[in-house]
């Protein structure tokens, strides 16, 4: 079954990044191919069921690698430009997947009505992260998963303090709301889900760290009611 055509975001949840979309698409392609992401994608997907809602879709190089198992995927990406380029991946893709223009602050969805989530390379970017995952919440059934592939908070304090100067001032700005010292297991924890697995990654592997190079992997729970 093709995926299906949305409607226009409204004015006050529209989001339109168009220089960082296109920069954005052309790098993470790269970094799939050239900087082993591909295979962390695979590790984040493994092993899901049932119904799986992704938020922050991006361009769609998650549908590649989401199980036969997997009924369907509803993919929110609310940046029209990787909308665009989701639905085309979207087409290609082995389960179906519906792309949906929308953010995470309000998913269009109803409550406990999904298997699993997946949150890959997106909140650093959301506008209100608590919001964000209280809405994931909101639609997970009691019991059902997390799955996480973040960047975030450095571990030394001289790295920290550089990520946190650059979110004051102009890396939002430039990398389409990016903020680079997020705590993203903290923030889970935060919103009532149980850490269930982690692990730290370092990316890229070699070479001088970049503000965005301490990533963890995991998976985390909505507890069962």
């Amino acid at each position: 079954m093709p995926p299906r055509a949305h409607g226009p975001q409204s004015p006050r949840t529209a989001v339109n990044h168009p220089v960082f979309a296109r920069f954005y698409a052309r790098v993470s392609v790269q970094a799939d191919i050239r900087g082993g992401l591909a295979a962390v994608r695979a590790e984040l997907l493994a092993g899901l069921s049932g119904r799986v809602i992704e938020i922050g879709a991006g361009n769609g190089l998650n549908f590649p690698h989401y199980p036969r198992a997997v009924s369907e995927v509803v993919a929110i990406e609310p940046e029209p430009t990787l909308r665009r380029l989701a639905l085309r991946a979207a087409y290609r893709s082995d389960v179906p997947v519906d792309v949906v223009p929308a953010t995470a602050e309000a998913l269009p969805v109803k409550s406990e009505a999904f298997d699993a989530a997946v949150c890959s390379l997106v909140l650093c970017t959301v506008r209100d992260l608590p919001r964000s995952l209280a809405e994931l919440h909101r639609v997970l059934r009691p019991g059902g998963e997390v799955r996480f592939f973040e960047h975030g908070l450095a571990p030394g304090p001289a790295m920290a303090a550089v990520q946190r100067g650059l979110d004051r001032t102009l890396w939002p700005r430039l990398f389409g709301g990016c903020h680079t010292s997020r705590d993203a297991l903290a923030a889970l924890e935060a919103a009532g889900f149980d850490i269930t697995s982690q692990r730290g990654l370092r990316i890229p592997e070699r070479g001088p760290a970049l503000p965005t190079s301490y990533c963890v992997l995991g998976s985390a729970r909505r507890p069962p009611a």
